[in-house]
């Protein structure tokens, strides 16, 4: 007799009975191994448990589509702004253009009675790029609101320089109108400036810098340089944002978006890049939630760069933010003209950039020397500790499972500098961030660090047992995160 066979109904549902035990409840009742972190805390949700602050908004109400396109016209009348152009014209070249822009800034400053510090930022730089080698005085023009924190700094980039690439790299007398790249960015760093100074004239907790760098099309010389003068003088860069073309919507080929930005940020997962691409994230749907943003899980585009570079090569927080659809056949060439830059479009990637600098402006500084260690005798929760930040009235702690893109769950821990973690940390990712008085958050730190594979054991050394604690920290200056 031919034995019978279950059912198919039978079968799934002593396979579902089978799941509840091991994935949703232990035969004692327990919570299931995999659900433990589920469990914690709140939901994070989309807004990451953050708060909408009316100041702030009234930052990201005032960005003016207007102001930004009243500055990229007459950026792109200086005809070229290539790094190599004239400099002593009042009417064309590189010179007249970084003039133009000092002028602005140190115009909103007057109007703040003084609040933004406005300097030319000069180095000689060789232009390594092109086969003569050239020496050029690559010029950054900066604008510094100060914080109650002089020496911790959130910094926002576009570069203003030009070029017709596409044709001569070093060609720097043809016109070379750059109109969305990089004037669009230029314009919308120079309208955060503008409302950031009106909105915020004594400044927030940390200080702001506001600089309009160059020589970018040449590899990145003015940011290089700017963000090794931020190490060298001691300052904490709590992050870079850059804006670099910000103002087209139709690409090449006739696709056409107008509500959707990226922003891109560098490996690894648990980078600070990465945290402060959340961080922005998450401030977008809270204060322009109509305006969508991709999050790129990498540098930059494939092949490309931009000003952040240099800060993450140096262990900071940096992300590029810019435009959904790119018109290629434009960029680098005498096409990339005025009438095709969208500036509606443009005030919104400021915006964003407002929220995240209003936010980082506001929040205490990261905890440091974030650690967790395994707790005995089972190692099945993890013991998490850091230092007090400074202006911190209490901390959270960040839980997501490492194929999640977002946290997941938020546990708020009071004023301590250390707390239980009940759950597997080597199939998760946790991070703690620092609460200040008035609710704003600081970016996440997050522990385990990333590291490569172990090298080989010396023959005879035995097994390597590596360490049960683990600590999260920035990278070594002129490593990359």
């Amino acid at each position: 007799m031919v034995p019978e066979i279950p059912s198919l109904a039978l079968l799934a549902s002593a396979l579902l009975v089978t799941a509840g035990c091991t994935a949703g409840q232990a035969g004692d009742g327990r919570p299931a191994v995999q659900e433990r972190y589920a469990t914690l805390g709140e939901p994070a949700g989309t807004d990451m448990a953050m708060e909408v602050d009316t100041a702030i908004a009234g930052v990201v109400r005032d960005i003016d589509p207007a102001q930004i396109r009243s500055t990229d016209s007459t950026l792109v009348s200086f005809g070229t702004r290539h790094t190599l152009s004239d400099t002593l014209s009042d009417t064309r070249g590189n010179g007249a253009a970084r003039r133009f822009l000092h002028a602005k800034l140190q115009g909103y400053s007057e109007e703040c009675g003084g609040c933004l510090k406005v300097e030319y930022d000069a180095a000689m730089i060789e232009i390594r790029r092109f086969p003569s080698r050239p020496v050029a005085n690559v010029v950054n023009v900066l604008a510094w609101l100060p914080g109650k924190d002089a020496k911790r700094v959130v910094v926002i980039t576009g570069h203003y320089d030009s070029c017709i690439c596409q044709t001569d790299h070093e060609d720097a007398v043809s016109d070379a109108p750059g109109a969305d790249d990089d004037a669009s960015g230029t314009s919308a760093v120079v309208e955060l400036a503008r409302v950031f100074s009106k909105r915020f004239p004594n400044g927030l907790q940390a200080t702001v810098l506001f600089a309009l760098v160059g020589a970018e099309e040449q590899g990145l010389l003015g940011s290089q340089h700017l963000a090794q003068r931020l190490h060298d003088e001691g300052y904490t860069v709590v992050g870079d944002m850059s804006d670099d073309i910000v103002g087209n919507v139709e690409s090449d080929d006739g696709q056409v978006d107008s509500t959707t930005m990226r922003i891109y940020s560098a490996d690894p997962d648990n980078s600070p890049s990465r945290e402060l691409a959340r961080y922005a994230v998450a401030l977008g749907g809270m204060y322009n939630p109509d305006f969508r943003i991709l999050h790129v899980l990498r540098i930059d585009r494939i092949g490309r760069g931009t000003d952040h570079e240099p800060f993450v090569a140096l262990g900071d927080p940096g992300i590029r933010t810019t435009e959904r659809m790119e018109a290629l056949s434009r960029q680098h060439s005498p096409r990339d003209v005025f009438e095709a830059v969208n500036f509606g479009y443009a005030a919104n990637i400021a915006r964003l950039n407002a929220a995240v600098i209003g936010s980082l402006g506001l929040a205490p500084p990261s905890p440091d020397s974030v650690r967790a260690r395994r707790r005995p005798p089972s190692g099945q929760s993890w013991d998490l500790s850091w230092k007090k930040s400074p202006g911190a009235v209490g901390y959270e702690v960040l839980v997501r499972s490492t194929t999640s893109p977002e946290w997941e769950r938020v546990i708020a821990v009071g004023d301590t500098t250390e707390f239980e973690l009940g759950a597997q940390l080597d199939d998760l990712w946790a991070a703690v961030r620092s609460v200040g008085a008035d609710g704003h958050r600081s970016l996440a730190v997050v522990v385990p660090p990333s590291r490569g594979p172990r090298p080989p054991a010396v023959r005879g050394s035995g097994e390597r047992s590596g360490g049960q604690g683990v600590g999260a920290s920035r990278p070594a200056r002129g490593s990359r995160s």
